[in-house]
């Protein structure tokens, strides 16, 4: 079935997933490879990569899409591309691996996920990494945290697929590019917005969502159920929370759930391109980008996320993206608004943030009905009495 709303990053809805005797033979293969466990983000990268939502990558980068990538925000061939997507491996572990040689990736149980066809090798300077993607060098940024602790080369080489990880979860939301693009095209929607979350949706999210709303068919709500902080909001305790949202104060027949297996990068603007092009590839043709997109403590300005679309023409990143201001509840208004559209002081503002909501959560007190709808804040608060 083809898809009619918008094509995939590259022009190619890439597939690397081995099926039926080729799958079989792989299998096979797998216990006479040498082999090497990889992290839950590698796991995470090569899910996205088989399926198709990073297309074009086939696999990990080489050095020249490496470089160019932390250099100029695109793959070796123009194409605009902004964070890394590579496979680290400790020096040791290199020594043993040849360039043309396949090699078994295992989870960590030692489930063969993947077979690693080697391109190529080389070390790469992790400061310089995170100072270009991550607009810091400080450790203490989740992002770089991950980078300075992961091996010392990387192995570029495209993979293919042979099993999902054992421990899979939502397996009835985690719909690949190739389904949800069918499934649009099922319900009629040719203009499709997206939203990224890795929060329980707010107020403040519903508002923008909603506006969105006005101007497309359906709304695809997206959210990163891969590797996050550990004061995020566990995947599952969200989950429940976009279900009871969407039960109780959405129109069913133009809103669409669905998880995203990927990790967190806390890379800010970038990954606001990032997790663009990545919707784009699942079919939608509107994204969402609201205050601070994917950033973590004070590394990003309010609106960085917005501003580094700048740096590419839109036919470039192909996906339209929509541009929020911070969105938050007017005691005067009385509704939600944001400094387009509310002339009264700050002082009648009530700002609605993740952040917020975990720390009232902590300190068990009541999420106020003008952070939450009340259904989701009965979910968050019995959560957190558990934990």
């Amino acid at each position: 079935m083809k898809n009619t709303t918008i094509e995939p990053h590259g022009g190619k809805l890439v597939s690397r997933i081995l099926e039926g005797e080729e799958r079989e033979e792989a299998l096979k293969r797998v216990r006479e490879l040498k082999s090497i466990f990889v992290s839950s983000r590698v796991i995470s990268d090569i899910e996205l990569i088989s399926n198709g939502a990073m297309s074009p990558l086939e696999g990990f980068m080489g050095r020249e899409d490496y470089e160019s990538v932390v250099r100029d925000m695109r793959l070796k061939n123009g194409l605009p591309w902004s964070i890394p997507i590579t496979l680290p491996v400790e020096k040791d572990v290199s020594k043993e691996i040849k360039e043309g040689q396949d090699i078994a990736l295992l989870d960590t149980l030692g489930n063969p996920i993947a077979i690693l066809h080697t391109e190529e090798k080389f070390t790469y300077d992790k400061k310089r990494e995170a100072k270009e993607v991550y607009k810091t060098t400080d450790e203490n940024h989740p992002g770089v945290k991950v980078l300075y602790s992961q091996g010392d080369v990387l192995i570029g080489g495209k993979i293919s697929l042979v099993n999902l990880p054992s421990d899979i979860e939502f397996i009835e939301y985690r719909l690949t590019p190739l389904q949800t693009r069918c499934s649009f095209i099922e319900r009629g929607w040719k203009r499709v917005v997206a939203f990224q979350t890795r929060n329980p949706i707010h107020r403040a999210h519903e508002y923008l969502q909603k506006c969105a709303l006005e101007i497309v068919d359906g709304l695809l709500i997206h959210p990163i159920v891969g590797e996050t902080k550990s004061d995020d909001v566990p995947a599952d305790v969200r989950i429940r929370c976009y279900e009871v949202l969407i039960e109780n104060y959405y129109p069913k027949d133009r809103v669409m759930l669905s998880v995203l297996p990927a990790a967190m990068r806390y890379a800010g603007p970038r990954e606001a391109i990032f997790h663009a092009i990545i919707r784009k590839n699942y079919g939608c043709t509107h994204f969402i980008v609201g205050r601070d997109h994917a950033g973590v403590g004070n590394y990003y300005g309010t609106y960085d996320a917005h501003r580094i679309f700048d740096n590419f023409k839109p036919e470039e990143i192909g996906i339209t993206p929509l541009f929020f201001e911070h969105a938050f509840y007017c005691r005067r208004c009385l509704g939600m608004a944001t400094t387009k559209t509310c002339p009264h002081p700050a002082e009648f503002h009530l700002h609605l943030s993740g952040t917020k909501v975990r720390e009232l959560l902590k300190a068990k007190k009541d999420l106020p009905p003008e952070f939450t709808r009340p259904e989701v804040a009965r979910i968050l608060m019995e959560a957190y009495e558990s934990f």
